[in-house]
């Protein structure tokens, strides 16, 4: 099989999520654990770092890959889903997996797909865990997929556990409440590893004492030690206490976004908690990974400037808390006109988002090309009800050239709402 056919028969063949929602899914471990098994279990030849969360989950990964990276350790990075090549997933310090890689495991795996049937993301996953194992990496982050109990990458034993924060996402597969997102987010946590919750909630909280206290595992939380402020946001400079005492000053972030100073707190607590295990990591190695954050791992789509004259701003946030700093940031900007270029996916909770909305936007809806979009159209009639007036564009490259075609040079584009309508946009690239 060429490469372009592995590819052809990992969408066709396997179930994806990001394609077709729950259907694809098996919420058990039994596929990857028996994927893991006929490979020799890779995952236990490596040490990890595991990233869990409802938002920031993989702009934590990418730091921590980025100053890992620094240190001089060969870092894996696993994260997903993929914005332009499904390679993206997997790294070692910055660089995809060859091609000639995916296509030698796809035959070595073949004989076996029949008998296991593995979803996409499954199969996916071991291809990780496997490249990994095969070039020895230092360290490998390994991101969550969807909550973290059943999650196929919760077959590693990790040095630490992150959960970065817990939203309402994914309800329909985690539970309606943040307390039982939280349990399966607390799944992650594992016999006497450490485990980093990035933001206390009182909602939550309880949750992730409870199972550490179970597992004899000791529980740190990022916000009681550590206080980010944000000095600029484009660029990004921050000012870092802890505990009270100046750490960092004018500290300079590649990684863009209103939400960076919170995942930053999650990423200094993690990395202080892993050197409590014995391993070492230079100081130095914290400022110099972080002011190289894109250069270093190739993230895309965080807070992301695409043009200028208008100001074109694009970003993965994807549910409602994500959407809320959004909007914040973008009220704060100085600015003429907002324009709007937005898509969602049927499965999310799209009246949520449309309710917090600025009603003095221009939109411009449209539709992603995987099966779960919710059509145009019904975006823009559904949006109606919230007294948000637009146009429907179906495809988003369209429906930004619209937005820039109607934007004065003061005015700001931002295009989001999900992570598919960020992917499809060719100035991403560029």
């Amino acid at each position: 099989m060429t490469y372009q056919q592995c590819l052809d028969y990992f969408y066709s063949q396997l179930p994806m999520y990001q394609r077709t929602g729950a259907a694809a899914l098996k919420l058990d471990l039994s596929n990857i654990k028996a994927l893991c098994q006929k490979l020799g279990n890779p995952q236990a030849k490596f040490q990890s770092l595991h990233i869990a969360g409802t938002n920031g989950k993989g702009s934590c990964s990418h730091m921590l890959g980025a100053i890992l990276q620094s240190a001089g350790y060969k870092t894996g990075l696993y994260t997903s889903p993929h914005l332009k090549d499904f390679r993206e997933r997997i790294r070692i310090d910055g660089e995809p997996i060859h091609k000639s890689q995916v296509v030698a495991f796809v035959a070595e795996c073949r004989p076996w797909l029949d008998e296991i049937k593995p979803s996409f993301f499954e199969l996916t996953v071991a291809l990780a865990f496997k490249h990994f194992a095969n070039s020895q990496v230092d360290m490998a982050v390994i991101e969550v997929g969807l909550g973290g109990r059943l999650d196929s990458t919760n077959v590693i034993q990790p040095l630490v556990s992150t959960i970065t924060n817990i939203g309402m996402d994914h309800r329909e597969l985690l539970g309606d409440t943040l307390e039982l997102i939280a349990g399966e987010k607390a799944g992650i946590i594992k016999a006497g590893v450490p485990v980093v919750v990035g933001e206390r909630q009182r909602e939550t909280d309880h949750v992730f004492m409870a199972q550490a206290e179970k597992l004899g595992s000791a529980i740190f939380f990022a916000q009681d030690d550590y206080q980010v402020s944000v000095g600029s946001s484009i660029p990004m400079v921050v000012d870092v206490q802890r505990n009270g005492l100046m750490v960092w000053q004018s500290l300079k972030v590649q990684l863009q976004g209103p939400y960076q100073h919170k995942n930053l707190a999650t990423v200094l607590k993690t990395l202080d908690v892993l050197k409590a295990t014995g391993f070492s990591l230079e100081l130095e190695a914290i400022p110099e990974g972080l002011s190289k954050v894109i250069d270093l791992t190739g993230i895309k789509g965080r807070w992301q400037v695409l043009g200028e004259n208008p100001t074109i701003i694009c970003d993965t946030g994807h549910n409602r808390s994500a959407m809320e700093y959004l909007i914040l940031e973008l009220q704060r900007i100085n600015r003429n006109r907002l324009h709007m270029v937005i898509g969602f996916v049927n499965d999310k909770d799209i009246r949520s988002m449309l309710s917090i909305l600025p009603k003095d936007a221009s939109y411009y809806f449209c539709r992603a090309s995987v099966p779960r979009s919710m059509p145009a159209e019904s975006l823009l009639q559904l949006a109606s009800e919230y007294q948000l007036s637009g146009t429907a564009i179906s495809d988003p490259n369209k429906a930004l050239t619209a937005a820039k075609t109607a934007a004065s040079t003061e005015d700001i584009i931002f295009v989001g709402g999900s992570t598919f309508v960020v992917a499809e946009l060719k100035e991403l690239n560029e």
